[in-house]
Parts: C-alpha cells; structure tokens; sequence
C-alpha cells in the first residue's frame, strides 16, 4: 500500500484549490469514447421523413395542402368545361386534318369531341402547374415510404391515379400540339378523398382523439358517394359531347335520377361508351355502397352499445354528474334517478353513466323514455381508462357516484374494484367530488380522501341493532333519508296510512340561524327553548345545530347550549324554509279553536303542510306558552286530573342547573355505579366505562362503552359449549335477566362489530342491557373474538336458522329479537330477485314456529318483503298490495312504505340506505347525522337516540305538544316521532272471518226460524195437538243443519273447517318444538306457541303536528342529550314511569 502511493505523482499547488473546486478532471485524458445516438436520423432521408410522415402536425398541414390542391384540380376542369364549347373541334388540323365535319349518327360516332376539348393557355398554365407540383409530392412521398419493393409503391391505385393525370399535362409542355388533349382530371377527386382520410387520421392523432371510427366511417361513406356521383356526371358529360350534348346540370340530374332509381327517362346517354359508363358506375355502387352501409351499420351498432361521448361543449356549458357502475341494474338506477331528480335545482343536470358491462333490455328501455333520454347518457367504459373518463368529461364532472356492486359473490373484491376506481377517478379529476359506497368497513380507510363515504355493512348493523331497543329505526331512517312530498296514501280509506304517509314526507334541512324565520328569535336562548317553541308555533323539531367555526355537528346539545346567530340549524320538516310561505290566520285559528279538542286517534293534524314543488303555507299561532290548564288540554270527562297536568314547568329560555334533570340514564348508572346489587357480587361481574381495546378494522370510530375489567377467554364465549370456567350449554342455563337478542349470520364480519358497540354504548343503563347470542353457520376467528371478549354478555354458537335444535339452544324460545342478517353466498343468483329465497323461507319457517318471536329481517331487494310473514288468504295484504301498485303507478319513491313488516321495522334492506348518498349531493351533512344518529360516531356534546313507551301513568300528557314541553323541561330530550300499534279494523285470519260469519249466520237463521215457527204453528195449530207441535219445533231446530241455503252454508262450513285445520297445525307445530325441547333437555316453561301479534298495525309518524293524541303503549323516539355534558346535582331515588325506555318495559302485552 505504501509503495502504491509512492507511486503517484503529487499535484501541483496551484492545482490543488481548483481541483477541490471543480473535482478530479483526470478521467478526461483516458481512453474513452463519447457516443452519440440515433444518428440514422440525422441523415437527410429520415428529417425529410420526419418532416412529411412522422411529425402530425408537419404532416397534417402536408395532407392538408395536398387535399387543397386535389379539390383545385376538380375546380379547374369543371370551370375548363363551362368554358369549352363542344361544337368547336379543337386540335383536329394539326393531327388529324382529315377529321369529318359532319355530324353524329348511330351508326358512326364522331371521336373528336371526346378526345379534344377546349382549354385556353391560362388555364392550361394553372392545370400544369397543379400537375408539377402533385407528381414531385407523389414522387417524394413514394421515396421516403419505400420498403424494398417498387412494384408495390408503383401499382397503387392512388399512384396510378396520380400519374394518369399529371404526366399528361407534363408531356404537353413539350408537345404542344398535345395542349387541348382530354385529361380525365376529375379523377382527382378519388385521390382527395384519400387525402381527406389521410388528413382526418393525423388530425385525431395531432389531437390524441381516438373514438374516431364512427366520424371516420361516415366521412368515407359520404366521400365515396360524392366521388360516385361527381365521377358519373363528368363522365357522361364528357362522353355525350359526341352525343346529346349535355351540360353538367343535366348530367347532375341525369346521375341523381338513375342513383335515386327513379329513372324519369327524359335524359338518356344516346352512344354506347356513354351507356358503358353507366353500366360500370351502377357495378362499381351496388358493390361499394353496401360495404360502406354495413361498415357503418355496425358501428353504429357498437357505439350504441359503448354510449358514444359527452362533448367537451357541453360538458363546459351545462353541469352533469358521473355514475360509477360495475354493473347496471334498473332498480339501482332507478333509486337513483328518482332521488337526483327530486330536487328541483337537479332538474337541469345530466348524469352520465360509466360501466363496463353492456346495457341490458331492461334499462335500454328505460333510457328510451323522452323524460330520460333527454337526461341520461349511458358510456359502456372502465374509469380505469383514462380515455373513458376523458369521455365522460370527469374533470367538467360536478360529482362522481362511486357504487359497489352487492350482489357479487366475493364482496372483498367488490371493494377492491371500488378503491380502484376512486383511485382512478381521483388521479384524473383532482377536484372532482367523490361520492364512495363501500361494503366493508376494513376497506373504508383506504378512500379516506373521498369526501363523503358510505359503508354498508357498518350502517346495516348499527340499524338492526337499534332496531332491538328503538323500534323500527330502520323504517324511520329510510324515511328520513327519502326525498317524498307526503302525498303517498292519502286517497286510502285507512286512518293510520293517511297519517303514516303525510307524515312520511319529513326531512332533515338546514338554515343560517339569522336568516331563518323558524329559528331567528331564539337567538340568545337555550336550544331546547328554541326547539319547544318553533314546534309549537310553526311544527318544526329544531334537532341539532353547528357552530360556524366547528365541523362537527351537535344533535341536541342539551339546555345549556345557547343559540348564536351565526348557528347552522338543523331540523325536520315536511319542506324547507326557503320553500315555505308564512301567513297568520288569527280567524281561522279561531274557529278550529272547538276542534281543538280530542277528536280520536284519525283527526288530521291542525299543523298539516301541504308538500308542492312550490310554496307551503304554515299556519302560525300565538308565540306565548300555553298555560298548561288552557282549554285546548282539558278533558270533559277528566277534570280531577288538573293536578297532575300542572307539573308540566315551561321550559326556560336560559337552563337553570337546579331545574335539570338528567331522566333514569344517571340516576341508574350512579346507583348501579356505587351500589352493585346482590346478583352482581354474586356472579362477580362489574362493568366499567371506557373505549373498547381493540377494534376489528381500522377506522371505526371509538365509542364509550360498557366493558369488561378483563376481557373473556375464548371458551367462555362459546355458548353451547362447556369449559373449564363453566359448564352451561345452553341459553337458558346461564339465567339472564334480559331478553335475548339473536343474530343469525353467515360469518362473523367485522360490520357485526358494529352491531355490538350501540348495545353496549356508556348511555344504555347497565341493567338493561341485554345478552347477545351471535348465531354463525362457520365459526368466527380469533381475530374478531378478540375485539368482543372485552364487551359483557356476547356470546356465539355455530349453527343454522334452518336447524331447529340450533335454535332452541341459543335461546330462541325466550329471546326479545332474532335478527337475520342476509347471507352473502345467496346475494346473487340466476335470477336477480331470488337471491332472498332462503332468507324468506327460513323467516316463514320461524314465524309459524315462533309465532310471539319478534323477527327483524334483513333483504337484499326491497320488492321481496312483501313476503315477510306470507298468508295466501290475508284480504288485509292484499289490499295494501293493491295500494303500492297505485303508488308505484303516481310515481311514489316509497311505494313499499304501506307493508306491514316495513311499516313496523321488521324488514330492512340495505339498499333503501343508497339514498343517502345519493342525497348528500345537495345535502352533505346526511350522512353526519344519520352517523350520529345510529351511534357510529360520537361526538362530545351530541345526543344519542333513544326510545320511551307511553304507559296508562304517561297519558295524562294527553298531546304530542305537552309531551315536547315536558321532555324540554325537565330532561332536555328532543322527541323526533311517535312509532304506534293498533289493532287491524279488518279482520285478517280466517279465524277471524270464521267467527264473525258463524255469528251472523246464527243470528240470520234464528229470524228466519222465528219467522217459519209463526206460519208453522198458525197452520198447524188447529190440525196437531200441542204435542206434536213441540215435536215439529224441535226437528226444525234440528234442521238448521240441513242446507238450506247451500251457499252461505257452505261457506260457512269450510271457514270453520279452516279455522279448525289452523288450530290443528298451530298445535302440531307447538308439539314439535316441544318435543324437540325435552329431547334436548330445556325446559318447556318459556315457550308460548299461542301467543300471537299478528292482528296489529304499526307505523311511524315523523315529527307529528302538536295537538297529535298520545294513545297508550306509543313509543316516543328521543334525542337525549349526551350525559357527560354536565354533572347532575342531584339523583332521583325513585324511578319515573314517564322516563323509561322501552328495553325497560319487559311485559309481553304487546310486542313492538
């Protein structure tokens, strides 16, 4: 090493500065060689190629000039023959001096008017020079695209055609004798339409335009017919200069004639080449023109099938929306159709539809309607492909609609192809909104940047599980989440569906508290003040707000929270301000002052608003709070009560922390907080209060809830199994308190998560949680019990609906609710709509089994809950089928709103939640609050849903009105609507109808006996003794049972038999789940086989007006207020019957 750097010479110092500067430069002076590439072109041959071929632009402006001067050529021999005068024989001295002069007969034909024409100097001059100048660029355009082989370059058509024409004109500047020779130049106009392709192609590649076959193919086929034509009438113009003479008009005519196959007859060729060339020209079209025709035929057929573009023009001009698809279907367009279109500033808006699959029959005849054909544009492309979004105008887009496909198989993959696609959409169109429906909520966190986001399987869970303590949450969201007028159902003779589909039409909206009329008053006051009174005075339910300088939006932040002028209010209505006309009407309050009265459960509301696309007048009435003894609260007929209706206080404008009630929730969890009961130190389970430890997937939202101070063993949450911590195997041998609630699944997914997290959120009292048994067909993985070992009383069993013993072990027969979550492997089958069977069938099958079991049902179409709870022979359902058909046929978006199991919550199906996104295009703060109300996100300040139940102690209320000022007053819960049962005015079992018929048969015949006794014994009387009068009456008693009337009769009789065979088969099917109990050793005390609510009505009315009646078992959905907001002063002892939710009511009287 030491000789090595003896070796190298030192630098000098002088160099030593420069070389630290700039680096070593000693590799300049080895021996290495630059290289330089691509020199082949830089040869003259390659720039000249480059130049005329491979540039676009240089070579579109070459095809250009070259169509230019093929066009002039044309223009020059039509002006050479207006100026030529075939009488004049022209170059006949010089070669032909013996020529005849006389004139055409059929026999002999005079050449010399074909073979010289007239062409004066200055237009020989301008012919050669046009001449000169295609034959060099044919000549250097042939060079330069030269393979190798000159007779192809030489046998072209376009190059024989080039030489034809211009080497003639040459050969005359050196013989110019040869001056006024025939020269067919219109056959230029074949080497124009060349150009003319030629040019468009580099024109579409100058302009990266593809889609250019359809253009193309119409540009050819137009071309070749004017070639066609132009040629024929040049043609026989020229040929019948030794004949008939023709002038180009006549030609024109003559050629439109024949090509038209009208054929007059007037103008005729009269020499043979003349007729020649008419034979040749119909050959030459006969051939080519159907070639052409078929090629655009079947283009056309393609770009039917493709969707053609939408044009930039247009795109920049008018606004349009883009639909994301990987499969059409026309249920799923026309969910969103109807709920674009219904709002009035979408009227003028275009949606173009992007999907990869070729439009069916179904929706092409949908688009074929005028009042969508004018509005849809379906594009058959992938938004993978730039070029398709670039053909959808995605950066012109106003938004981007993004929807899984759930009907496939593999809904993992579904996914993927969604955040694909956004991914897409995002890389092409930064700016464009993006509208995202995923399936999955582990797939959520990867469309994060999308700015509104909805994952189905985290809203189904979180409905269904609210449906097990709010009844029906599910139909009222879907109702909210709807845009409708409340227009459905009120030509129906039915009370309850006027009702239930006037108050349908609700809505959440939005309003600046400064610039509302509802809201503007209350400025300064607590927002349960503000709720309270513009519910009375206009019907409106102020339910949330948001700070101008915070995102988050609070529903009900409670008493403490006082209103801002710049608040962004949030509330329910039947229409929005902006669209509503203020008018007080002191008269007309004043002569429905008498009406104010009970009227019964069917009277209309007094604060009724009638939904237009225009106006809504609102009646407005007095300001001032109604004394609570005011005439529009009293009772005739309960004038002792006037005590207990004087504890309702008026709710402050100011909370006042001493008149704040915190309602049970606190109260329950202090007591339960600081003195456990017996059972609890007995069985040794103590709850806390926290966020859970693990979550399944990232990105669901953390919730306070109940938990574990340790989480469960694994075996432990087996619920049929026993293991070394206990040896229960069954439901009903752990003793629970609460009803069960089952949920029967195909797996355990990570959106059953969130079926858990809102039964267990910190805000459900501790004593009214009820155990979870989760029913799967495969068994669930660690990983998914490891995120719900933490949560008290959750359990699973690996079982099927389909088996009864799996049934009855999970506890079916003592369960609050089943929930059925539809099954993926069944989403998609043959045909689209069966892909519920099963579910249905399985559904049925515990309906009759279970008859008492309240069943929540989840569907994959929303058409098929019709049968939910099938009975051939119910008139009552099969008028509310007539019903929905009426609705569906007036244009109803909710057409299905009348089925009982939908109008009670005990159907659901996912896709009535698309909605949602599709509404949050004109109101992005949907899906917030529908988050906010399902308890998937919690918000600091913001209250949660809940339910209470109406019992006989809560009727002195009496109104809708006075229930708002009490829940104001005293726990701040905002109501939001009233879920009703009543009784079925039509009877519906055949029992039923048995019943009724025997009674009035019996009743019918013992006046028609009475009347057939008189006239026996006034003619019998005087004949018979009294002996055998009595005889004859009793064997006409008897012969009631003779068919006298054989069809009445005999109606009545097959009502009774089928009234006997239903008991029979109740009682069969009561035997065997009984057996099947002892069999497996449970104890049969649990199960009621006769118990059954099947005679019931329930529905929902949303915001219902102020004088709405409170009947008894109504069950009132609440927004309470969050409990953490503040600290109670103090806690009631006593519970208050007023206050409990409906989880706490656990008498069997009626099942809602």
């Amino acid at each position: 090493m030491v000789d090595l750097e003896s070796e190298v010479p030192p630098l000098p110092p002088r160099y030593r500065f420069r070389d630290l500067l700039l680096g070593d430069q000693g590799w300049q002076n080895d021996d290495r060689v630059q290289v330089e590439f691509y020199m082949n072109e830089n040869t003259f041959k390659e720039r000249l190629k480059l130049f005329f071929i491979k540039n676009q632009r240089s070579s579109l402006r070459i095809r250009l000039f070259n169509f230019s001067l093929k066009l002039l050529s044309c223009l020059l021999y039509i002006i050479r023959v207006l100026l030529d005068d075939p009488t004049q024989k022209h170059g006949c001295k010089e070669l032909n001096r013996g020529c005849s002069s006389q004139n055409y007969t059929p026999a002999k034909i005079d050449w010399s008017p074909i073979i010289w024409v007239n062409r004066s100097l200055p237009l020989w001059g301008l012919q050669v020079s046009v001449a000169l100048i295609s034959l060099f660029e044919t000549m250097l355009l042939g060079y330069l695209s030269y393979k190798g082989n000159i007779w192809e370059q030489v046998l072209r058509i376009p190059f024989l055609l080039e030489i034809i024409n211009a080497v003639p004109f040459i050969i005359t500047i050196f013989w110019p004798a040869l001056r006024n020779i025939f020269i067919p130049v219109f056959l230029n106009c074949w080497l124009a339409k060349h150009a003319l392709e030629n040019m468009i192609n580099d024109l579409h590649r100058a302009i990266q335009r593809t889609q250019s076959a359809m253009f193309n193919q119409v540009l050819i086929l137009i071309s070749t017919l004017l070639c066609l034509i132009f040629t024929c009438i040049c043609g026989i113009q020229h040929l019948e200069r030794a004949g008939n003479k023709l002038t180009l008009f006549d030609s024109l005519y003559f050629c439109i004639v024949t090509f038209s196959t009208v054929g007059f007859g007037d103008v005729t060729p009269k020499i043979w080449p003349s007729k020649l060339l008419v034979v040749i020209m119909i050959c030459v079209a006969l051939v080519v023109l159907p070639i052409q025709f078929e090629q655009l035929a079947y283009l056309w057929m393609e770009r039917q099938k493709s969707g053609g573009n939408y044009s930039r023009h247009r795109a920049q001009t008018e606004k349009h929306v883009v639909l994301c698809v990987s499969s059409l279907k026309i249920d799923l367009l026309m969910d969103f159709l109807n709920e674009f279109y219904a709002h009035p500033r979408l009227q003028d808006y275009y949606v173009v539809i992007l999907c990869p699959t070729e439009m069916d029959a179904q929706v092409r005849r949908v688009l074929q309607i005028p009042m969508w054909s004018q509005r849809v544009i379906y594009l058959q492309g992938s938004a993978l492909k730039d070029q398709d979004l670039l053909r959808a105008k995605m950066d012109d887009a106003e938004a981007c609609f993004i929807l899984s496909s759930r009907c496939e198989v593999d809904r993992t993959a579904a996914d993927h192809q969604t955040i694909l696609r956004a991914w897409a959409v995002k890389d092409f169109a930064p700016k464009c909104p993006l509208y995202v429906q995923i399936l999955k909520p582990e797939n959520k966190f990867h469309i994060k940047f999308a700015d509104h986001v909805v994952c189905e399987e985290e809203f189904k869970y979180a409905m269904l599980a609210l449906n097990c303590i709010c009844p029906a949450t599910s139909t009222l969201i879907t109702l909210l989440v709807h845009t409708s007028r409340g227009q459905e159902g009120q030509q129906s003779p039915e009370q309850w569906q006027k009702m239930y589909g006037r108050y349908s039409g609700n809505e959440v909206y939005h309003i600046n508290l400064e610039d509302s009329t509802f809201f503007a008053e209350y400025e300064g006051k607590s927002f349960t003040y503000a709720s309270f009174h513009a519910h009375k005075k206009f019907g409106v339910c102020l339910i949330g707000v948001r700070r101008e300088d915070n995102k988050n939006i609070l529903l009900n932040p409670g008493p403490r929270y006082i209103m801002s002028s710049t608040d962004i209010c949030f509330y329910i209505n039947i229409t929005k301000e902006e669209n509503s006309a203020f008018k007080k009407q002191e008269q007309h309050r004043k002569n429905n002052e008498s009406k104010s009265y009970y009227h019964g459960p069917s009277r209309l509301p007094l604060h009724s608003v009638i939904a237009s696309m225009g106006t809504v007048a609102i009646d407005l009435q007095d300001t001032g709070c109604r004394s609570s003894s005011g005439p529009t609260l009293t009772l005739p007929s309960e004038g002792s009560k006037d005590g207990r209706r004087s504890s309702i206080a008026p709710v402050l404008e100011v909370a006042d922390s001493s008149s704040l009630q915190t309602c049970d929730l606190l109260s329950d969890q202090s007591e339960d907080e600081t003195t456990p009961s017996d059972d609890d130190i007995s069985t040794g389970l103590e709850y806390a209060k926290g966020y859970p430890p693990y979550s399944p997937y990232i990105g669901s939202s953390p919730t306070f809830c109940h938990l574990l101070h340790e989480k469960v063993p694994f075996c432990c949450l087996r619920l049929d199994k026993g293991c070394q911590h206990n040896y229960y195997e069954d439901a009903k041998a752990y003793g629970f308190k609460n009803k069960l609630i089952i949920v029967a699944a195909e797996t355990a997914g990570n959106g059953l998560y969130n079926f858990i997290v809102p039964l267990r959120a910190y805000y459900r009292p501790k004593k009214e949680l009820n155990p979870i048994v989760l029913l799967l067909d495969n068994p669930p993985d660690m990983h998914f019990l490891d995120a719900i070992c933490w949560f008290p009383m959750v359990y699973y069993m690996v079982g099927s609906i389909d088996n009864l013993d799996d049934l009855l072990r999970c506890g079916v027969t003592f369960a609050a609710n089943m929930v059925v979550v539809d099954k993926e492997s069944t989403m998609s089958a043959e045909e689209d709509y069966m892909a519920d069977a099963k579910t249905i069938v399985n559904v049925q099958t515990l309906f009759r089994l279970f008859s008492s079991l309240s069943i929540i049902t989840e569907l994959t179409h929303p058409a098929n809950m019709r049968f939910m709870q099938f009975r051939a022979k119910d008139c009552y359902s099969l008028a509310l089928s007539k019903l929905e058909k009426k609705e569906r046929e007036k244009g109803s978006n909710l057409a299905f709103m009348f089925r009982l199991p939908f109008a009670a919550g005990r159907v659901f199906s996912i896709s009535m939640l698309d909605t949602l996104l599709y509404q949050s295009f004109v109101k992005d703060y949907m899906i917030s609050i529908t988050r906010l109300l399902l308890g998937l996100d919690t918000t600091p300040g913001s209250g949660f849903l809940c339910s209470m139940k109406i019992t006989e102690d809560d009727l002195w209320i009496r109104t809708y009105a006075r229930l708002y000022q009490k829940l104001c007053s005293s726990t701040g819960d905002i109501p939001i609507g009233i879920y009703r049962t009543e009784s079925q005015k039509l009877t519906t079992s055949e029992s039923q109808i048995s019943i009724s018929v025997e009674e009035w048969e019996d009743t019918k015949e013992q006046i028609n006996n009475r009347n057939n006794h008189r006239n026996s014994t006034s003619s019998d009387q005087s004949d018979h003794p009294l002996l055998r009068r009595k005889s004859m009456q009793w064997a006409r008693r008897l012969s009631r049972k003779v068919p006298k009337h054989s069809g009445k009769t005999a109606e009545k009789i097959s009502q009774q038999r089928m009234s006997l065979y239903k008991r029979s088969e109740r009682q069969e099917l009561a035997e065997l789940v009984k057996n099947r109990m002892k069999h497996l050793g449970l104890s049969t005390a649990g199960y009621d086989e006769m118990n059954d609510h099947q005679n019931t009505v329930s529905y929902i009315l949303i915001n219902p007006s102020p004088d709405t009646r409170l009947e008894l078992n109504d069950v009132v959905y609440l927004i309470r207020p969050d409990p953490l907001a503040y600290v109670p002063n103090t806690t009631t002892s006593r519970k208050n019957s007023f206050c409990n939710t409906v989880g706490q009511d656990t008498r069997e009287e009626t099942q809602l």
